[in-house]
Order: C-alpha cells, then sequence, then structure tokens
C-alpha cells in the first residue's frame, strides 16, 4: 500500500494589506510504501520531549516548535526512504476568478501533485492509493466534494483506486512529519531562509511554481 501523506503552509487569504496574509501558498505531499518508519521517527521525537521536560509531548507543530526539533524531523525524514513534492503559489499571481474559489484552486494543486507522482511512477497503484490529508475544512460539503473530485481524477485519468482520509495531526503522527516539511520549504520561499529546506533536499524530487 503507497501512502502519501499531504499538509500546506501559508494560507490561501488575498488581501495583503492584512499584516498575517502570506505572500507564498505551499502544498506539499510526503509519499512513502511503508508508513512506520515515519511514524518510529515522529515518536522517537516525542520521546525525547518527554525526557527533556518531564511532561506528556503535544502534537508537533513547526510555527510552535523548537528549531533543534525542526531539524531533527528534517534529518531524520532525509535519512528515510521516503520523497517529497511541493507545490508553491506566488499568490500575487493567482487569476481574480479563482481568489473567489479557495476550495476549487486547493483541489486543483492537490490533484496536479497526485498526478504528477503517479505519471512518474514514484508509488505502486497495483495496491491502492491512500491520501491522508491534514484537517483544514470543518464543512463537511468540502471535505466530501475534495474526496470524490480526487478520486474521480485519478480513477479517470490513471485507473487506479484512490482512498482519501481526513485527519488531524494527533490522529495520525506522519501528518506531524509533512507539517515540518512543508513549513521548511514555505520559509525558503516566503523569508529567504532555507535552512531548513537545505536539510531536506535530497529526498525533495520535485518542486514546482504553479503560476511563474
Amino acid at each position: 500500500m503507497a501512502y502519501i501523506f499531504l499538509d500546506e503552509s501559508g494560507d490561501l487569504g488575498f488581501n495583503f494589506e492584512k499584516k498575517r496574509t502570506s505572500k507564498f501558498f505551499v502544498i506539499t505531499v510526503l509519499f512513502v510504501e511503508q508508513k512506520r518508519t515515519i511514524e518510529k521517527l515522529v515518536r522517537k521525537i516525542h520521546s525525547g520531549l518527554r525526557k527533556k521536560y518531564k511532561v506528556k509531548s503535544s502534537v508537533l507543530h513547526a510555527t510552535k516548535e523548537e528549531p533543534a526539533n525542526i531539524a531533527r524531523v528534517c534529518r531524520g525524514l532525509s535519512e528515510k526512504n521516503c520523497k517529497i513534492m511541493t507545490i508553491y503559489l506566488d499568490k500575487s499571481k493567482v487569476y481574480t476568478n479563482l481568489r473567489d474559489e479557495k476550495h476549487i484552486l486547493y483541489n486543483y494543486i492537490v490533484n496536479i501533485l497526485l498526478d504528477r507522482i503517479i505519471n512518474y511512477r514514484l508509488v505502486s497503484k497495483k495496491d491502492g492509493i491512500t491520501l491522508v490529508a491534514s484537517r483544514r475544512e470543518t464543512n463537511k460539503f468540502l471535505n466530501q466534494n475534495f474526496r470524490d473530485y480526487l478520486c474521480r481524477q485519478i480513477k479517470s485519468n490513471h485507473g487506479a483506486e484512490l482512498k482519501v482520509e481526513i485527519k488531524t495531526p494527533a490522529e495520525e503522527k506522519c501528518l506531524q512529519a509533512v507539517d515540518i516539511a512543508s513549513w521548511s520549504i514555505f520559509r525558503k520561499y516566503e523569508y529567504g531562509d532555507d535552512s531548513y529546506y537545505q536539510k531536506l533536499k535530497q529526498i525533495i524530487v520535485e518542486e514546482n511554481a504553479l503560476y511563474k
């Protein structure tokens, strides 16, 4: 079974006058045949946190984590049999009509990533593919639309069965790893800081802009 874990960094807001609106939006997928290796990595980081702080560690989240722990996750991922693919979006180049259809834009980008992964034969589709996406919507209709759209596209274009799960990072440890990977790549574009990115670079198989 091939697993693909999905998360994003930045936001899809287009009011650039707001202080916290990001200039870039990054969607990242981490794909692996055996997810246990990634789960063990996350557990190891949690174990270190419990020993250091003598308390039960919470979910790893890039924006709240210590730099040393982010670096550990990045180095750990680079040593595992996994790969990363990302699409980054300079939001100033997004067509005006799509700015009001954020869920359509998001679904479209994710489909591009899945399409490339399968076309490059980076995961086996023989026994089916499971996509685990970090929960970003509370709207059940939008979540179901996300599932249906991707499953339909993958079946139509590749004849492959896709299973889509939407979970929180607390429910799926591998999402904590892809959160940190995505944030590390995001920092390269948003802030010109590639210090964490460099630790992941060797396992990034593709990194493209949606609009150039």
